[in-house]
Order: C-alpha cells, then structure tokens, then sequence
C-alpha cells in the first residue's frame, strides 16, 4: 500500500478523479477505524491486568491495615486489664462496638425505609397507562400495569417468548454469518495503521488538490494553451495550402485575362479569400476540440 494512489494524467489535475479519490476514502477510512478499536481493546486488556496487579497490592494494604485495627483493640484490652480483669476488658470493649454498630445499623435502616420505594411507582404506573392508551387507544387493559393480574402475567410471559426467540434468531444469525478470521497481533495492528495513516494523509492531499479552483483552473489554462498551440500550427499548414493554390491560380490567370472576369477578380482578392478560409478551417477546428473535449 503506497502513499498515493495511481490514476494521475500527464497533463495535471481532472475534476473526474473526485469521486475515485472520495470512494478510497471512504473505503479506508472504516478498515482504520476496526483497527483502532481493535488496538485500544488490546491497550485496555493490558492496563487491565496492571489494574489487577494494583487492587492486589491494595488487597493486602487493606489486610495490613485490618491486622492494625486488631492490634490497637488488643492494646486496648491489655490497657483495661491493668485495672480489671482481661476478659471484662475484651467484654467491654466488645460491648461498645456492639452498641455502636447498633445504633448504625438502626440509624441506617430508618432512612432506608424512608427513601423506599426507590422507584416512584405511581409515576411509573401513570406513563405506562399513558404509553399503553396512545398505543392501543380504548383497547388498552390497565389490569396489565399490576404485576399480581393474570393479564400482567400473560403479557411479561408474551414479551419474555418473544424477546427468547429475537435473541435465538440473532445468536443464529450471528452464528451463520460468523467467518474465523485470525486476531491480528499488536505490532501488526501499529504497521497496518502507520502504513494506513500514511495513505489517508495522502488521499487527503489529493483530495485537497482536486477540490482547489486554482490548480483546477491552471490545469484547464495548460489544456487551452496546448490546444490552441494546435490549432495555431493547423492554421499555419491551412493557410500555406491556400496560398499555394491561390498562387498557381493566380498565375494560369495572368495570361490575360479582364479586370472584371472570375480569374482577375480571384487575383484582387486572393489575400482576404485566404485569411477569410485560414480563420475558418481554424475556428472549425477548435470548436470540433472543444465539442470532443
């Protein structure tokens, strides 16, 4: 895969290499995108394993930190048993973090029950009545928004069939169409997208040529200067031949012939019949190039 893409004339820029240029485009341009999730998915896989490696080591600072907390208990007992016996120290102690975890817990389930439900039901249920009426219109069954009515029961077991064979049918589309194609490794990734970058950059550029009305118009500029270089050397041979035959005209009719005859009036008039035939053969010329053109 080169940097440029072939197809360029010798005589510069044509607008009707656009749509090429657009179509290699837009054909690079998804394959570069498949590679590049393709890379991050590796990226992510291996900063993955270091965050794994990372939670371990946070794993046993949490340990670390446990066995701490157990040891200031501890010291915190043998302080007691200085001036009560050790297992009334332990038994205080563990009293207090009962009573504190207590009143924790109780504290905690309060506002629990206080914020249940977490869903507002009734403005659940008032969308779905909504959602079903601009559905089915005065067809719509409200015994279907209680969850504990043989309707509610019947159309979750309908949609739970029917989402059962969308997802069977999707597994074996998948499963048909699935084609084993080899994971590409990541240095082969980094090569394909470098290589590829490198040819989107000079698509670009190309692109940017085609689309500029400079070099569109010096293009078409060169086009007429070398077509009317033809045109003038086609001009130049035209009006030889009329020369030459006007010339040996012009001669066969010297022999005598009167002022008003067609011979002498060919030979007064013989200049402006030539330029008259040169600038005609030539105008024929350039507009049969332009037509073809």
């Amino acid at each position: 895969m080169s940097g440029r893409h072939s197809g360029r004339t010798n005589q510069g820029l044509r607008i009707t290499a656009l749509p090429k240029t657009v179509k290699l485009a837009l054909k690079l341009a998804p394959r570069q995108l498949n590679d590049e999730i393709a890379l991050a998915k590796i990226e992510a896989k291996r900063k993955g394993k270091q965050l794994g490696v990372a939670g371990a080591f946070f794993g046993v600072a949490a340990v670390f930190l446990a066995l701490l907390v157990t040891g200031l208990i501890v010291a915190a007992i043998m302080g007691l048993a200085t001036i009560m016996p050790a297992w009334l120290a332990a038994l205080l102690v563990s009293a207090v973090f009962l009573l504190i975890a207590v009143i924790g817990g109780l504290i905690g389930l309060r506002k629990f029950k206080q914020a249940m439900p977490l869903i507002p039901e009734d403005s659940v249920r008032g969308l779905k009545h909504d959602l079903g009426v601009a559905k089915e219109g005065s067809d719509f069954n409200a015994a279907v928004l209680d969850p504990n009515s043989p309707q509610a029961k019947a159309a979750a077991e309908a949609k739970a069939a029917e989402k059962a064979k969308a997802k069977a049918d999707k597994e074996a589309k998948k499963a048909a169409e699935a084609v084993d194609v080899p994971v590409a490794t990541e240095p082969e990734l980094r090569r394909r997208l470098k290589q590829r970058r490198e040819h989107l950059t000079g698509v670009r550029d190309e692109l940017g040529e085609e689309l500029d009305v400079k070099t569109q118009a010096q293009a078409l500029l060169g086009v007429a200067r070398h077509r009317a270089a033809e045109g003038s050397e086609r001009f130049q041979e035209v009006r030889g031949r009329a020369v030459e035959r006007f010339a040996a005209l012009s001669a066969s009719a010297r022999s005598g012939a009167p002022a008003g005859s067609l011979p002498g009036q060919l030979e007064a008039r013989w200049k402006p019949l030539v330029a008259l035939a040169a600038s005609t053969a030539v105008l024929v010329a350039l507009l049969r190039k332009l037509f073809k053109s």
